[in-house]
């Protein structure tokens, strides 16, 4: 069953009540046109990913007076980091769980909702999931919704009733969807995630915009040699890898970075890591394993290979190109170049010509110690070690990447590209990994390297947002950040560059110099990038608000340092203009678990080395390493359950939070489920719990 609510039970003045949400129609031409100002049509406002509003109203000189227009309170979300769309004076957008609203942009009036119920759909696949999308696509009249279950849903943008309904992943596959659909000339695509779950191939699919038919999918890594080849870029890929790939998936999910480029009528998309990230293990005589990490233009009518340029050949540490791509005009040396601006989590930043991917220069934007630069060939020249051959190493930048998928946005007024970046060392090893017999888990991470077990300090990292020349590859002027994990951003031809940062502030920072011009003290971590748009000649900057996304959840006491606690403060939609005079309630304040000591609990030492294993491959992602929840779940050191055998159980092996996002675990017995109990419990201070 899909759930509607229609609160607003009218055309909103927009004709016959035809399911037309307005008169102006979203096509091939109004997603292209980088002048049109007033609405926010795509997930990067145009086919140019490019983040920049040609809106003035709000500048440097007027952005000290913005205030609250409007607020709309989310009590029943959790993570949020998606990006509204706003299609003449309607906002769309979704929260925790691909549940979709549409709202009056103006005055920030609900006008109907759209539940897709994930959870039941997802069922115990909740276990490898994460709660999230980063957004919805807009086209003629419907909008698109990419579920994390694996689903592509059509919804009638004014009415808010399901169109159509397609399943894009095999169910029996670990697969989830977080990236934002796109559409263009009649196709919507999508892909997605999971690569550290099971033995996924990657692949992208284009469906009919009207139908909901598949009209094409593009593997990203070939399958075993024997089934054939599905074109000649399989076959030219498969030359790049040894052993027998296939077993393991291979991996290379498009879980984000997809562009159509009108220019070439293109569609240039980024690629993911290797399943299992270990190259030891999925490609043991090395070699180059086409298309991870990769940039890739396909045709955008026939899906058709056209051109490639890999940024990690071989690669080895999660480093995968599911970033942002963003293209510009640039001159370089002299000469006009359509240009494809890519950084992606290795650290360098690349420019790509575009009409034929040819690199034209890369350079590190964070500390890389990886490698220690890109050749004139287009590699990057490694260093020796960093591939933990010797069982272990620890490089910049982490798995985390120098840049995630946090949005960065390009001006053409001032030529920057602003990046939220992150600086954080990371350590690879495999000594406890068994290389030869190793096998792809089944709904259990497992990466082929060792875990993280320890927990993360919170001085671990640092961050920054910089304004970056992609001709000049230089930075040209760097902000530090609160933490490590910080939003995207939105640039404006007033001068102006937006962020939300993980201490719960949103900050406008001035374009040309990184002078901070405004704040706001929105009482929670933001993980979601802003958007601009007008209506009735009134400017406004919107931003969704909840803590959430791996940095938020999988680093510990890093992840948990500014107290966003589970659940303790309210999730927002909150809507800024100038003047603005709306009182925005205050947010509870900062809070840290504290762990429930118990005289009655009597860990079990026999069971905690077991327990650790199943939870680092089960729980971590979402409870935090070494039990210290990040808090977009909640701290499991805290939590009342834990001391209940029967209550637990209910929990994790039935499922009886399922409604609530907490799936069960059926795959585990009720030993291993007691396991788990006792190593979480080992974590808490050994005074009064009779141990």
């Amino acid at each position: 069953m899909r759930a509607v609510t229609l609160l607003v039970v009218l055309c909103l003045g927009l004709g016959a009540c035809s399911g037309e949400p307005s008169a102006r129609v979203v096509d091939d031409a109004a997603l292209a046109d980088l002048t049109e100002s007033h609405d926010w049509l795509a997930f990067g406002r145009t086919y140019h990913e490019q983040r920049h509003s040609p809106l003035t109203q709000i500048n440097d000189s007027t952005v000290s007076s913005l205030g609250v227009a409007w607020y709309m309170d989310l009590p029943n979300d959790r993570t949020l980091y998606g990006t509204p769309l706003v299609v003449d004076g309607v906002m769309y957008f979704e929260g925790s769980y691909n549940v979709l609203r549409a709202v009056d942009a103006a005055t920030g009036k609900l006008l109907w909702e759209f539940d897709p119920e994930v959870t039941k759909h997802a069922g115990n696949r909740l276990r490898v999931m994460w709660d999230a999308s980063r957004g919805v696509a807009f086209w003629k009249g419907k909008v698109y919704v990419a579920t994390v279950d694996g689903r592509l849903i059509a919804v009638d943008a004014g009415t808010g009733t399901e169109i159509w309904s397609t399943m894009t992943v095999d169910p029996a596959l670990p697969l989830y969807i977080t990236g934002a659909p796109k559409v263009f000339r009649g196709l919507v695509v999508i892909g997605n995630g999971g690569t550290e779950d099971g033995p996924i191939r990657g692949y992208l699919d284009a469906y009919d915009a009207e139908t909901g038919e598949r009209v094409w999918r593009w593997y990203t890594v070939p399958g075993n040699p024997a089934d054939g080849f599905e074109n000649d870029a399989m076959k030219m890929a498969a030359a790049t890898w040894t052993g027998e790939w296939w077993r393991f998936g291979g991996g290379g999910t498009v879980w984000h970075a997809i562009t159509y480029d009108p220019d070439f009528d293109q569609l240039i998309f980024g690629t993911g890591n290797g399943a299992p990230w270990n190259r030891k293990i999925r490609s043991p005589g090395g070699g180059d394993n086409l298309f991870l990490c990769s940039v890739v233009a396909l045709d955008a009518t026939t899906g058709e290979y056209r051109w490639h340029y890999q940024t990690v050949p071989g690669e080895t540490w999660d480093y995968n190109s599911n970033m942002d791509i963003v293209l510009a005009d640039l001159t370089i040396e002299g000469r006009p170049v359509k240009a494809a601006l890519h950084a992606p989590k290795n650290g360098f930043f690349y420019v790509l010509n575009r009409e034929n991917g040819k690199l034209l220069s890369a350079e590190p934007f964070v500390e890389v110690t990886w490698a220690t630069g890109i050749d004139s060939t287009g590699r990057p020249i490694e260093v020796a070690g960093a591939r933990y051959e010797d069982g272990d190493a620890v490089v910049s930048p982490s798995a985390l990447g120098g840049h995630s998928w946090h949005a960065m946005s390009y001006n053409p007024g001032t030529g920057l590209v602003y990046i939220p970046a992150m600086e954080f060392a990371g350590g690879y090893s495999d000594k406890t990994v068994d290389i030869e017999n190793w096998e792809s888990p089944n709904w259990r991470f497992d990466a082929g390297v060792d875990p993280l077990t320890t927990d993360v300090p919170p001085e671990a990292g640092t961050s920054s947002l910089k304004a970056w020349d992609p001709v000049a590859q230089r930075v040209v002027w760097e902000a530090p950040k609160p933490g490590l994990w910080n939003a995207g951003t939105l640039t404006t031809a007033g001068n102006l560059v937006f962020q939300g940062q993980g201490n719960g502030r949103l900050v406008a920072h001035r374009a040309t110099d990184g002078e901070v011009l405004w704040s706001f003290n929105l009482g929670l971590g933001i993980s979601a990038p802003p958007i601009t748009y007008s209506v009735e000649d009134r400017q406004y900057v919107a931003i969704l608000v909840g803590w959430g996304g791996a940095g938020a959840a999988m680093l510990g006491s890093l992840s948990a340092q500014d107290g966003w606690a589970y659940r303790a403060q309210m999730r927002r939609l909150v809507t800024f203009a100038l003047d603005g005079a709306v009182e925005l309630p205050a947010q509870a304040p900062p809070g840290f678990p504290k762990p429930l000591v118990s005289k009655d609990f009597r860990v079990d030492a026999t069971l905690v080395t077991e327990g650790q294993e199943s939870y680092v491959r089960l729980c971590w992602r979402c409870h935090g390493p070494a039990g210290v929840s990040g808090g977009t779940a909640p701290d499991l050191r805290a939590s009342p359950i834990l001391l209940s055998k029967e209550a637990y159980l209910d929990v994790v092996l039935r499922g009886s939070r399922q409604d609530k996002g907490m799936p069960g675990f059926p795959n585990l017995d009720e030993a291993g489920a007691l396991a788990v109990q006792h190593y979480v419990r080992s974590l808490i201070p050994k005074v009064g719990q009779g141990n």
